[in-house]
């Protein structure tokens, strides 16, 4: 009868014992699993296409008046940097009057050929005649600033100049660098404006006489602007 009772107790220990550990381990299975973050959905996971950034021709002009002190004017003018260093067309053309904004603009047929075989080439021989002008150490030359006269920018009202949109147009800005230790500079012809950012839309020279590059006034220093009227 004691063999009996003390087996009996035994399996009691033993059965109680198994459900402790049970207990134990649904708990702690709950516990991982409420710590456990939940795995992302396929939607979540799918990242989503970002929307194309409109070119800036493709918007509408606004009146805003441009800055030659911000980042982007500096970044654009560090661009036709690297297109006079590198003799470079493609490397300063972001710096240059947009193509969709000159169609806008013009009120001529054709503009967007006169804009690649006018305009376009003429800056393409500008490039090359001040790469030319850095000569063999412009690999070394290194662009200061471009000097802005803010208060020679002028509106230029619809109607005038073959225009069918207003603008800001800004005569000679000054492209100031250093190169063999001394500072040097050159203008930029005319810049004008679209939706509040200045763009090189003559780099040389606004009319020539014959298809070759110009450099427009360069000089030992930085040079100074003079004040010039034009569309």
């Amino acid at each position: 009868m004691r063999r009996r009772r003390g087996a009996a107790l035994l399996t009691l220990i033993a059965i109680a014992t198994l459900a402790v550990w049970a207990l134990g381990g649904s708990t702690a299975a709950r516990h991982i699993a409420s710590h456990t973050p939940p795995r992302p959905s396929a939607a979540r996971v799918r990242t989503r296409a970002q929307p194309a950034v409109p070119s800036p021709g493709s918007l509408p002009q606004t009146h805003a008046y441009p800055s030659g002190t911000s980042a982007q004017f500096k970044a654009l003018m560090a661009q036709l940097w690297a297109g006079v260093v590198h003799d470079s067309l493609s490397a300063a053309l972001p710096a240059f009057f947009p193509e969709g904004a000159y169609v806008q603009l013009k009120a001529i047929s054709s503009a967007s050929s006169d804009w690649t075989d006018r305009l376009v080439h003429d800056y393409g021989l500008d490039i090359a005649a001040a790469h030319a002008l850095l000569g063999s150490g412009a690999g070394r030359a290194r662009l200061t600033a471009v000097e802005v006269s803010s208060s020679y920018g002028h509106w230029v009202p619809p109607g005038v100049c073959y225009n069918r949109i207003g603008y800001y147009e800004l005569p000679n800005a000054r492209v100031v660098y250093s190169e063999a230790g001394q500072t040097r500079s050159f203008g930029i012809a005319s810049m004008i404006s679209w939706r509040g950012v200045w763009y090189v839309v003559h780099f040389g020279a606004i009319v020539r006489a014959s298809d070759v590059g110009m450099v427009d006034d360069p000089a030992v220093g930085a040079g100074s602007s003079a004040y010039s009227g034009t569309c």
